[in-house]
């Protein structure tokens, strides 16, 4: 009876020598995405236009599947990649996350297929090892002792950053996972210290755990843009007179807004001394520690508490892989208390050990860890470093090309691979140099061949590239530079 009820274009939409056609029409068109090098930014398309797109490739039966049809396959593939951010092309220059080492494009293809989510080992036995492997690999460049430290992959950044505060957090109260926001209040209010730089899901999180945006303590920093060492504590001693209880400091290595890296091991002394849990927000930054040349620049990473780690930024492999990596293994089972008889095994065994579900939100991961993993597995850790080792090289020498030209401002200088700055023609008032870069990074996106980001540095905007493609070069940022100074002609 079973068998009746499935027509035959059920059974052709999981045909296997269907897929490989589905397979090869898409790979062609991904080669050509890939091999095109010219400089391109990005197109935007009115969203009434390309809703209308949209619809207009989308079967109109309703009854029962429609027919396979290769050529609305390859209209649709084709729509994808023309409305995207070209991140291949030497043309993108504006954001933190990179056209990926096609390898890994080509792994999380299987991931999609196989589907094996893996917060539990039962469910994905091989990217749950290999989490194991690559923790214990990339250790070896942060310091902890074998066997003592713990890490997890999350569904990126901000995630990553809640959860280690809210380990931090209930270290620091027990109380509140079983009785509530009410364990948060008293005489000591609970607060958190960041730099005042740092990326926007610190505070969201400060909302979500009942700290509240009020109780965030914003360290000023210093010229470089970092954690003023020297002026923090005079702000927490403040604080705590106010009545707050700093439980956690937030450094970062490499800002969102500048790519500034926070002095870690003088901040680790601080939170020694208060007994604060030290977190660093590494989602750009941390992958510098793949270079030899580059990791003195998270100097002091073994002493922090925890570390959230973007794998999806400069390892280069597909969004999203955060690592969460935890000092002391038992913290890691700090953020989440739940017992669920359905997943969580109460006695432990070799298969269940492997388990993440306790240590991680999501009950259902995608095996995010399976990208980076055969990329180290085939290529090693070279590949990493000498492409982020050129970036943050091109971003040096596109800083010195800014210094020397007299309409240009550099307003830092750059520790990665973001770089800010404005363009400041002598005929351009003061009172008019904000509303001046946010039009001319509108006009060069416009333009179509590049595409830039912009952030206020002081209050102020300021143009903001991001290099992460390895086929720009100093020739690119030079056109980009005559683009900025057409744009800025224009009425």
């Amino acid at each position: 009876m079973t068998e009746s009820l499935q027509s035959g274009l059920l059974v052709e939409a999981f045909d296997a020598q269907l897929f490989r056609e589905n397979a090869e029409t898409v790979l062609s068109r991904l080669e050509k995405h890939v091999a095109d090098l010219s400089i391109r930014g990005l197109e935007l398309t009115d969203p009434a236009r390309l809703r209308r797109a949209a619809r207009a490739l989308m079967t109109t039966e309703r009854d029962r599947p429609a027919p396979f049809d290769e050529e609305r396959l390859a209209a649709i593939v084709d729509l994808y990649i023309k409305t995207g951010i070209q991140v291949h092309s030497p043309g993108y220059m504006g954001r933190q996350f990179s056209g990926v080492v096609p390898l890994a494009g080509v792994i999380d293809f299987v991931s999609s297929v196989v589907n094996q989510p893996s917060s539990f080992y039962e469910a994905g036995q091989l990217p749950n090892v290999v989490e194991r492997i690559m923790a214990d690999e990339l250790n070896r460049f942060i310091g902890w002792d074998p066997g003592t430290f713990a890490m997890i992959t999350t569904s990126g950044g901000s995630l990553a950053n809640l959860t280690a505060l809210l380990a931090a957090r209930n270290r620091a109260f027990p109380g509140v996972w079983a009785r509530g926001s009410s364990e948060l209040e008293g005489p000591a209010r609970p607060a958190i210290a960041v730099g005042d730089d740092v990326h926007y899901s610190v505070a969201r999180a400060a909302g979500i755990l009942g700290i509240g945006e009020d109780r965030i303590v914003r360290l000023p920093l210093d010229a470089a843009r970092r954690i003023d060492v020297a002026r923090a504590r005079p702000v927490l001693d403040a604080a705590e007179r106010q009545g707050l209880n700093v439980f956690c400091l937030v450094a970062s290595a490499g800002t969102t807004s500048v790519g500034a890296f926070d002095q870690l091991d003088e901040l680790a002394v601080i939170a020694r001394e208060r007994d604060l849990w030290l977190h660093v927000d590494g989602a750009h930054g941390a992958s510098l520690l793949v270079s030899d040349k580059l990791r003195p620049k998270l100097r002091g990473i073994d002493q922090v508490d925890s570390l959230a780690w973007d794998a999806h930024k400069m390892l280069f492999v597909p969004a999203p892989c955060t690592l969460l990596f935890y000092r002391d293994a038992k913290a890691s089972l700090g953020a989440f208390r739940q017992t669920a008889s359905y997943v969580f095994d109460e006695q432990q065994n070799i298969y269940t050990a492997l388990d993440s579900g306790d240590k991680n939100f999501e009950c259902t991961k995608r095996p995010m860890i399976m990208t980076l993993w055969t990329l180290w597995a085939i290529y090693g850790q070279a590949l990493f470093a000498e492409k982020i080792e050129y970036l943050c090289q091109l971003t040096q020498d596109a800083y010195a090309l800014v210094e020397k030209q007299p309409d240009f401002e550099t307003v830092h200088v750059p520790e990665a691979n973001i770089m800010c700055f404005r363009y400041r023609p002598d005929w351009l008032e003061e009172k008019d140099v904000a509303a001046f870069q946010v039009a001319i990074r509108d006009r060069i996106k416009g333009g179509g061949n590049f595409f830039i980001s912009k952030v206020d540095v002081d209050g102020v905007a300021a143009l903001r590239v991001v290099m992460m493609n390895h086929q720009v070069t100093t020739e690119h940022f030079q056109m980009l530079l005559g683009e900025i100074r057409k744009a800025g002609q224009e009425k």
